[in-house]
């Protein structure tokens, strides 16, 4: 029987009839923890503003604003947190850390709502929500080209902030702007500008923390180990981050974008696939290009005939310099993708940013500022690494693979250049030199129900294991902002080191270990935890 389903039954029989889908929460723990909050020097108005039983009206339109994957948006299937805090100022998450503890529950921390498993707004045991969204200041110093951004911020609020103070800064992160910054960097978050400058956490100078006890630390006051842990290891194993100090990075005035599209009934585009291959890891750092490889259906041309099932190969890319010179690199190292002088974009890196995010030529940078984002999709994905070209006949039988399965596709996004510089040490993400690229596995569906979500879910998981002999092996790899609880889930048990080992040397190879030694030192009683956090050396903390 497992330590969180004992605590389960505890607190059932405690409080007389918990239910994690009942409308209000019991009363004895959320005035237990606002009595608590009120002892840490956090008012009685401020305590009314900031916390949410399920009885409040708000509690399920904050709870839902940040859900970004309908897999876990039914409010029927899905556990809620007993209670939700939404601080507005940093010293109000000190006192949210100490009562959590106190009132023996889990806390899940919300940035943005991007974890593609949900797990920073659900769980399998009692928990508070902490949603950091009113935490997203922003503060640009062009003169040493730095920036403290506070983690409830989206990636489009900060390009926003950094292109209204200068048009020649920009920042290496990812291209989804609604993303949140507290998750997205401290998981070593990338972007299309990861070749020439490396991951977010290669450009992080500094951080605020709350650790266990409640106190705000910076990189001084919470040292090396866990400032190097933070970078790339996974915040919420370690504390609350607040805010991050990013080192801004210089881009040029014209940058070029283009978008193509080849499909396999070209006899050159699986020759194209393989020579990306063996370029876009090498070629010029100031070219990112990505590739997506779709299946599509194809509509007849002849009347009555039946449409038929294709794959469409998308060089999605962004080009540091002007189309002239880039131009001149594709002709040379890349021959095989046909480009045209027609289909390169000269634009502001701050277009570029618009442009990625799919929105048309027209809109304004303000439209970064929507922390919306796109409608609700149900979704899954997976990672893995590539060391070694796919043989070309490797390709078409991938390509098959796709086209039989009928939904689930494959992003190809190239390492090397500034990648492949940085030790596997420096920050806790390892996957640097010898990649080739990455690949995320992709699979999106709108069909309500557990039938589609069995189906798709099975595709992508078929699809996964069809890549076996291509991909890197020992660890089999994985990124941990890809969450994946297909490989791995800690149940924070007496066997939470060995479980914990699993899905920690895919996501950190043989960094792993000192993660767990920090983790052990500043955490010992395992408090921040989720489903698969850094485990510690020592004995978890007992569940009740």
């Amino acid at each position: 029987m497992s330590p969180s389903f004992l605590f389960f039954l505890f607190f059932l029989l405690k409080f007389n009839s918990l239910s994690f889908h009942a409308s209000s929460p019991p009363p004895s723990v959320y005035d237990t923890f606002v009595n608590c909050l009120t002892k840490n020097s956090i008012p009685q108005s401020e305590i009314s503003k900031i916390v949410y039983s399920p009885n409040d009206p708000s509690f399920n339109s904050i709870l839902q604003a940040y859900i970004r994957n309908g897999r876990f948006f039914n409010s029927s299937t899905t556990s809620k947190p007993v209670i939700i805090v939404t601080p507005t100022v940093e010293s109000q998450v000190s006192g949210v850390v100490i009562c959590t503890e106190q009132t023996n529950l889990q806390l899940k921390i919300r940035s943005g709502g991007h974890d593609y498993e949900g797990i920073s707004y659900i769980s399998d045991v009692p928990f508070i929500m902490l949603d950091m969204f009113n935490l997203r200041s922003i503060s640009i110093d062009t003169n040493d080209k730095t920036a403290w951004v506070q983690t409830g911020a989206i990636l489009g609020e900060l390009y926003y902030n950094i292109w209204k103070k200068s048009e020649v800064l920009g920042f290496p992160a990812g291209v989804c702007p609604t993303v949140g910054v507290g998750g997205h960097v401290s998981g070593g978050g990338y972007g299309n500008m990861l070749r020439k400058f490396g991951l977010t956490v290669d450009n992080v100078l500094d951080a605020r923390l709350v650790d266990v006890s409640g106190r705000i630390l910076d990189r001084k006051s919470m040292g090396e180990d866990l400032f190097w842990a933070i970078k790339g290891g996974g915040g919420a194993s370690f504390g609350v981050i607040l805010a991050f100090k990013i080192q801004l990075v210089t881009v040029p005035q014209t940058v070029t974008y283009f978008r193509v599209e080849r499909f396999i009934e070209d006899n050159t585009t699986t020759d194209a696939v393989v020579q990306w291959q063996n370029v876009a890891s090498k070629i010029d750092n100031d070219l990112y290009m990505r590739l997506l490889i779709q299946p599509i259906t194809v509509k007849a041309k002849a009347k009555g005939a039946k449409s038929t099932k294709s794959i469409r190969a998308t060089f999605i890319a962004l080009f540091l310099g002007d189309s002239n010179r880039l131009m001149s690199i594709i002709s040379k190292e890349f021959p095989l993708l046909g480009l045209t002088k027609q289909d390169c974009l000269e634009m502001s890196w701050i277009d570029s940013v618009l442009q990625w995010a799919n929105f048309d030529n027209t809109t304004k940078p303000e439209a970064l500022l929507n922390r919306k984002g796109d409608p609700l999709n149900y979704l899954k994905r997976k990672s893995d690494y590539v060391q070694t070209p796919i043989p070309k006949n490797g390709l078409e039988s991938i390509f098959e693979k796709i086209i039989s399965l009928g939904k689930a596709g494959m992003v190809f996004n190239p390492y090397g250049g500034r990648m492949g510089e940085i030790a596997e040490g420096e920050t806790p993400f390892p996957h640097r030199s010898g990649i080739l690229f990455k690949i995320q596995y992709s699979v999106n569906w709108h069909e309500e129900g557990l039938t589609a979500e069995k189906d798709y879910l099975s595709q992508i998981r078929d699809l996964y294991s069809f890549m076996t002999p291509y991909v890197s092996k020992n660890p089999r790899q994985a990124y941990l902002n890809y969450r994946d609880l297909d490989i791995g889930i800690n149940d924070q048990g007496p066997q939470s080191l060995e479980k914990g080992r699993v899905y920690g040397t895919k996501y950190f190879k043989n960094n792993f270990d000192r993660l767990v030694k920090v983790k052990s030192m500043v955490d010992p009683q395992n408090f921040f935890r989720n489903e698969q956090s850094i485990p510690t050396l020592r004995k978890q903390r007992k569940m009740f």
